[in-house]
């Protein structure tokens, strides 16, 4: 199975030969690997083009946005004289696993209906041991993905060449939950699964400056995304529109949790917690009311962010 890796990149020389060394160190050796560097200011260009692999490509292109640099690489895949089977978006600053694309892909193989496999992730923050995330979900996950994003990012999602087509490319004019979106859309096609590995796949670098971190805070950013997602005509015929209907509102409920969540562990738990309220009386939940009392522990879902300035390393 020939896997094409694609990496957008923006300012990440300090992290990008993490990415690039992960990919090389594959037991699984049929990959092609292609940076995009979407108009970075730093050096990033310079770190790809030091890396002599010619299964190793590099696309620069003007700041268009991480869509924008996913779709360019995606092309570029598409193509190379091999065409890829599967591909993987790998985030520039995590870092896989050597067996991750081998246990990926042997998910995947096994089960020729599926549009995509999941391995399991870690978080990590520095100067900590990497943090576990529960195993993946599975199955036809379309209704769970209404509701939240179920997956880090792509990094530990190999995707089948012929889900794409049918999904098409990343939508350009979001600029976060631009992944939850496709996600959304892609299991309207078939459902997912997960690689047997118990042990992580992906390792998600912790940074207060990325994209996520710094932008989950506020509830107009998921807005976009959300709007694209409860629009998709597919996903309304689909599911018919009063279960959509009952979806997009669990959806806005997991939302005002999320923002009260990232609130309190970047600080402000008065504001915080407002959030969670709204969230518990928008959709009711034994299992988060238990968890608020780990709020003033500091622990679980409410760990306290590490003060800016502290990166985390490999």
């Amino acid at each position: 199975m020939h896997i094409a890796v694609i990496v957008p990149a923006f300012n990440v020389a300090e992290f990008l030969p993490d990415a690039i060394r992960s990919v090389l160190a594959q037991t699984h050796t049929d990959w092609s690997l292609v940076v995009v560097d979407d108009g970075s200011t730093d050096t990033t260009a310079i770190v790809a083009s030091g890396f002599q692999d010619n299964r190793i490509g590099l696309i620069q292109q003007s700041n268009a946005g991480v869509s924008a640099a996913r779709n360019a690489g995606l092309a570029a895949a598409m193509a190379r004289a091999t065409l890829p089977d599967a591909v993987l978006f790998l985030d520039a600053d995590d870092w896989l696993a050597p067996d991750a694309l081998v246990h990926l892909a042997e998910a995947l193989r096994n089960a020729p209906r599926a549009v995509a496999s999941v391995g399991r992730f870690a978080r990590v923050r520095a100067n900590e041991p990497p943090r576990l995330a529960p195993r993946p979900p599975q199955g036809n996950l379309l209704e769970r993905l209404l509701v939240r994003n179920l997956f880090a990012n792509g990094g530990h999602l190999l995707i089948r060449r012929s889900a794409i087509a049918a999904a098409g490319n990343f939508r350009t004019d979001l600029s976060y939950g631009e992944d939850w979106e496709y996600w959304a859309r892609l299991a309207r096609f078939g459902h997912f699964v997960a690689a047997r590995s118990a042990v992580a796949q992906l390792f998600v670098r912790e940074r207060l400056d990325g994209a996520y971190l710094s932008r989950a805070t506020d509830p107009d950013a998921y807005r976009p995304a959300l709007a694209a997602i409860h629009s998709n005509p597919g996903l309304v015929e689909r599911l018919g529109t009063n279960r959509f209907g009952r979806l997009a509102r669990q959806s806005d409920a997991e939302v005002a949790w999320t923002v009260g969540r990232e609130r309190i562990r970047h600080g402000s738990r008065r504001d915080g917690l407002r959030w969670l309220a709204k969230s518990i009386r928008a959709a009711p939940s034994v299992k988060r009311l238990t968890l608020l009392g780990l709020i003033w522990l500091e622990r679980g879902p409410f760990r306290p962010y590490p003060k800016v300035g502290s990166a985390t390393k490999r």
